[in-house]
């Protein structure tokens, strides 16, 4: 079975590094991005990405806005929105993802999600 590319969007260093952690240990290939603009230039350099994680407050290009731009360049990518936040979860730009995600300190729906997306 092929390993599956994840790309990490987060501005914080310690969520990068968590989730690189969890997800390596779930045998994923992970890489990480603290932009968006990062991750857009990433993306290119790795078009065989399956999977990308955004958190959605961060500076520069929201994570939103990441998703739709994603979309529009890879239509069948799985883009999962992991963030602190529950309100925007009714906001329609956050139909670009495949699945919403609130952060917590415990990652099991958060991996389950993410096993389901690439089963």
């Amino acid at each position: 079975m092929e390993t599956k590319k994840i790309m990490i969007v987060d501005d914080e260093e310690n969520m990068r590094f968590l989730l690189t952690e969890e997800l390596g240990e779930e045998g994923f290939h992970v890489i990480t991005a603290a932009s968006a603009e990062e991750a857009l230039d990433l993306f290119e350099k790795h078009p065989d990405i399956s999977l990308v994680t955004i958190d959605i407050e961060m500076p520069g290009i929201s994570g939103l806005e990441l998703a739709g731009m994603l979309r529009n360049k890879k239509p069948d990518l799985k883009i999962v929105l992991l963030t602190a936040y529950t309100h925007y979860k009714q906001d329609m730009a956050s139909w670009a993802a495949d699945a919403y995600v609130v952060k917590s300190t415990d990652l099991r729906e958060f991996k389950e999600t993410i096993k389901k997306l690439l089963d």
